[in-house]
């Protein structure tokens, strides 16, 4: 079938899954991926494997977009006030995920060392793509949901840092070192650092150009080359195309005082690239995993998710944050996608004995967290009162414009 064909029936096929998900007062994205799922190996197996990698850019520059998008969050005066509590919960959300994960594969499923260290590392990181679109869609507004974006955006950095670590301890243990621990631990830091640079160059480039950029089509079309080029650059040097991504955002924030039109004119072109990006996503997924990952997969699962809300209630308690944030935040990071599967990636290439169990767990885990991970997101912003609260605290700025 052809390309182009296929790619318009899975555009028409995740609009509809989004309006059927709305009729049952859903987050549009559980429809794109449930109707995904629909297309895929599951069912009428209209999108293959070899689709799915054909259709890779549109994955790629869907994420750069969510990146960029996430970055307009990460402003300096904003993050002054919350700075320190937002390092405190994500690196206690991340703690108690990779604690709890490992205590229950390496205690009490008695799985090798290696194999627990590595599985439980991959536990930290939260796909920031479906958190964003459900807080899009409602325009939720409010502590948690200000808490909320940089705390999914941080602990996929220290997700990064803890695979590095875990897959240092992995080799260590059985033997396949070839270079010194610290080298290894060095790896991730690396590419951290690389990504923090090389998004601040491209996010000083773009402000340049937008301020020269006489409309808004022209503003498109160079912040669209901006996320581009930093996701392009920086898969080419081995960096962290999200994190990239995330920093150029965050310069154009805090450096361009009119930032809104940079990201008012890039919204304007995500919402079809995310309805492609998330149905293709759902038809990415099999079922068939499901039935393969037995008690050890389903214990994963929960441990994560277990670890993931209690290090955010301990983290948020100890900082004293709102009460909303220490009931509901841990309901919005549930979420697991790309991160995950591109470490899996790394552990076929770094400790391939380990390969297709961890591949396996992930590939089941994220099944499930794609698809309810947005509908834990809806609750965690509806129990916190903060859906629309974007237009209500838009309100009374208008009235003081008015006034004033």
């Amino acid at each position: 079938m052809d390309v182009l064909l296929k790619l318009g029936i899975v555009l028409l096929v995740g609009l509809l899954g989004g309006k059927i998900a709305r009729f049952f007062k859903l987050p549009n994205v559980s429809g794109y991926l449930v109707f995904g799922l629909l297309l895929g190996p599951s069912f009428v197996k209209l999108i293959s494997a070899s689709d799915i990698e054909a259709f890779t850019v549109i994955s790629e520059l869907a994420l750069g977009i969510i990146a960029f998008s996430i970055g307009s969050e990460f402003v300096v005066k904003e993050m002054k006030k919350l700075g320190k509590k937002i390092f405190i919960i994500t690196l206690a959300e991340v703690v108690g995920a990779v604690f709890v994960v490992f205590s229950v594969m390496y205690f009490i499923f008695k799985q090798p060392f290696a194999f627990s260290v590595v599985i439980a590392s991959m536990s930290a990181a939260t796909a920031p793509a479906a958190t964003l679109l459900v807080i899009q869609q409602y325009k939720a507004h409010g502590p948690l949901t200000r808490t909320l974006i940089p705390v999914v955006a941080l602990d996929d950095i220290f997700g990064i840092m803890a695979f590095g670590i875990a897959m240092a301890l992995a080799r260590l243990s059985i033997g396949r070192t070839q270079g010194s621990f610290i080298a290894m631990v060095a790896t991730p830091l690396i590419e951290i650092v690389g990504s923090l640079v090389l998004g601040l160059i491209i996010g000083l480039l773009l402000v340049y150009i937008a301020k020269k950029a006489t409309n808004r089509d022209s503003l498109q079309g160079a912040s669209l080359a901006a996320i581009g080029v930093a996701c392009g650059l920086a898969k080419m040097i081995g960096f962290s195309p999200l994190l990239t991504c995330i920093v150029v955002g965050a310069v154009v924030a805090n450096l361009l005082s009119a930032s809104k039109r940079v990201f008012g004119s890039v919204n304007d072109f995500a919402s079809p690239v995310y309805v492609l990006f998330f149905t293709l996503a759902g038809a990415s997924l099999d079922l068939k995993i499901l039935a393969s990952v037995g008690l050890l997969g389903i214990a994963y699962i929960f441990a994560r998710a277990f670890g993931k809300m209690f290090g955010v209630w301990v983290g948020a308690k100890s900082v004293k944050a709102e009460e909303t944030v220490q009931k509901y935040l841990g309901l919005g990071l549930l979420p697991q996608g790309g991160v995950s599967i591109g470490l899996s990636v790394l552990v076929r290439q770094q400790l391939p004995e380990y390969a297709v169990p961890i591949t396996t767990i992930i590939m089941a885990s994220v099944l499930v967290y794609e698809v309810m991970g947005p509908v834990f997101a809806k609750v965690a912003i509806e129990k916190a009162g903060e859906i629309d609260g974007l237009s209500k605290s838009q309100a009374p700025q208008m009235s003081q414009e008015v006034l004033g």
